[in-house]
């Protein structure tokens, strides 16, 4: 086992939340094209969506169009390595890279509006 969403939430402390597969995430497109690191960042939930938005490299952009709406059973095929983490409750965060560094956090400042 090991793998799933809540040994994830476990192993850092965290509420699980599930992130069900029917709901969206925000991505950047540079996800698909195997960019590192993976980051991602949990907000509250609205209306369809997970509250996750995940991006890769150092830095996001401000760019209104750089996060793209994805629908989570569409991460098997973008980036499965992120799956894992999706049930991290809203103020997690992550950061991952393809040398199997890991980083998971709470961030209070995600809840604040």
């Amino acid at each position: 086992m090991g793998n799933n969403q809540q040994d994830i939430c476990l192993k850092f402390g965290a509420s699980y939340i599930e992130a069900p597969d029917y709901l969206k995430v925000g991505i950047s497109l540079n996800v698909k094209d195997g960019v590192m690191p993976i980051n991602g960042l949990r907000h509250l939930p609205e209306g369809d969506t997970t509250g996750w938005y995940i991006w890769a490299g150092e830095e996001f952009s401000d760019d209104p169009n750089f996060f793209v709406p994805l629908h989570v059973e569409h991460l098997k095929e973008w980036c499965p390595s992120v799956i894992k983490y999706l049930g991290l409750a809203p103020g997690w965060r992550f950061l991952i890279t393809d040398t199997g560094y890991e980083d998971v956090w709470r961030d209070e400042t995600l809840l604040n509006g």
